[in-house]
C-alpha cells in the first residue's frame, strides 16, 4: 500500500454526553476545548461557557470541595 499524502487533523473540541447510569437519560453535553469548557443541559439550544483559566480557578478553590 503506498504511503498516504494525507493526514487528519486534531479536532478543536471534545464531546461528551452526560446520561444518568441507571435510566440512560440523557443529562447535558460537555464540551472541552483548549481555552474553555462548555456546558449545555439536555434540550438546550446553546452552551453555557467558562474560560479555562475560570474553570481551574474554580475547582481549586476549597469552597468547591473538589478533590
Amino acid at each position: 500500500m503506498p504511503s498516504s499524502v494525507n493526514v487528519f487533523g486534531e479536532p478543536e473540541s471534545y464531546d461528551h454526553f452526560i446520561y444518568e447510569k441507571e435510566s440512560q437519560n440523557k443529562v447535558g453535553e460537555l464540551r472541552v476545548k483548549p481555552s474553555s469548557i462548555l456546558w449545555k443541559p439536555k434540550g438546550a439550544h446553546k452552551y453555557f461557557s467558562a474560560p479555562l483559566d475560570d474553570f481551574i480557578e474554580w475547582m481549586k478553590d476549597k469552597k468547591t470541595v473538589a478533590k
